[in-house]
């Protein structure tokens, strides 16, 4: 199925009573989202399943389900059923094969060229590695 353009949205809008700005925002947001280029974002979201391997607070845990949204341009929000790890937000960059966080006291690693379904992250102090499961 082709999306819609933002001028078809409009003109549909005036054909059935008037536009509403609403209904415009919403028709130009989702236009621009189709028309962006993916980015390292885009890579890492779905879900991923693993393990907690190291935990300066507490025990190694199996089965460890991480969720991984994009919040914007290389900008990765990473959630996790497993309360020792936080809901936090990561920006990304590239080092040659890899995606790494680009700062802060997190650490994502997802080498591309050896097997980009598999990331490595520790947040906390709590390391845990996986596989990617499922696209969003």
């Amino acid at each position: 199925m082709r999306p819609i353009s933002t001028t078809a949205l409009i003109v549909l809008a005036l054909l059935l009573g008037g536009p509403s700005a609403v209904m415009i925002q919403t028709a130009a947001a989702a236009e621009a989202e189709v028309k962006r280029a993916p980015d390292l974002a885009d890579q890492l979201t779905g879900t991923y399943e693993g393990d907690v391997i190291s935990d300066a607070r507490g025990s190694s845990r199996s089965g460890v389900t991480i969720t991984v949204t994009r919040t914007g341009k290389n900008m990765i929000q990473v959630a996790s059923d497993y309360a020792r790890i936080p809901t936090v937000s990561i920006r990304l960059t590239k080092a040659m094969d890899s995606i790494i966080a680009a700062d802060g006291p997190y650490v994502v690693v997802v080498n591309t060229a050896a097997d980009a379904a598999r990331m490595d992250l520790t947040i906390d102090d709590a390391s845990w590695s996986g596989r990617k499961v499922g696209a969003p």
